[in-house]
């Protein structure tokens, strides 16, 4: 595994666990610590053995308390867009993963830290969290994807309503909205966050990825052909072993022990 500095990276079985480590600087997506996710999901990625990732902040301060804002400061229009298109890249990167991403939101989730844990596919949060996207105080807007999966997460109105205020909400309020699955104490999130990427992990890992693709690149189609493209992967899934293998299970009343092939 790489060297990293800013994350800490660890193998958990078919879990891996993916932690930022800036707990001094609130956890804050400095151009470095992008450059080690971004390197971090690259080798979950090409490892077979990879079923699923958890991804969490160091400390109970914060999950991510958003981008550096020195970085920011000195950016004009050109720079202010190829600033925004590089995150959007890692952003789209990890939820086009074809392994399931849990985040694990343990505190302060703010501007770029709140557009991290909307692209990981599944969100568990501490009571103690916190989700907002300030950046129109800063008098700019998210730049990481933000409008559009805050938009599609929580609705029109919702998501207007933390964008143009700036204001943060609670972990409670971000459940009600549809931001995060589910809400636990503090000293619980981590464990049931490992305990949910590792019954993901014991799912038929081609399947999982069809199911991603199929939600992540249909949404962006009108229904009927976003439609069509889900038959085509469900054909894709009855030609594997796995389905073979998951279909034989549920006959012979015995759990499926699937390969990913």
């Amino acid at each position: 595994m790489s060297d990293f500095k800013n994350i800490l990276f660890e193998k958990k079985g078919a879990v891996s666990l993916i932690t930022l480590n800036r707990p001094e600087k609130l956890n804050a997506l400095d151009s470095s610590t992008l450059k080690e996710l971004s390197e971090a999901f690259a080798e979950v990625d090409g490892d077979e053995a990879a079923r699923a990732v958890v991804l969490t902040g160091a400390g109970p301060k914060a999950f991510a308390a958003g981008a550096d804002i020195t970085e920011i400061a000195g950016l004009d229009a050109e720079g202010g867009k190829a600033f925004a298109l590089r995150g959007q890249g890692l952003f789209r990167k990890m939820e086009r993963s074809l392994k399931p991403v849990v985040a694990a939101v343990n505190g302060f989730a703010l501007g770029g830290g709140c557009e991290l844990a909307m692209a990981c596919h599944i969100r568990l949060a501490s009571e103690t969290a916190w989700f907002g996207q300030p950046e129109i105080s800063l008098g700019i807007i998210p730049g990481y994807g933000g409008t559009q999966r805050l938009s599609r997460l929580a609705g029109r109105s919702a998501a207007l309503e933390m964008l143009l205020t700036g204001d943060r909400i609670p972990a409670a309020r971000a459940k009600e909205i549809g931001l995060v699955n589910a809400v636990f104490p503090p000293d619980k999130l981590l464990g049931e966050a490992l305990a949910l990427a590792e019954k993901l992990a014991a799912k038929a890992p081609l399947a999982a990825a069809y199911c991603i693709e199929a939600v992540t690149y249909g949404s962006d189609m009108p229904l009927e052909e976003a439609c069509y493209y889900e038959a085509t992967l469900f054909g894709l899934a009855c030609a594997t072993e796995d389905m073979k293998e998951g279909t034989r299970a549920f006959l012979e009343k015995r759990p499926p022990k699937f390969k990913g092939r």
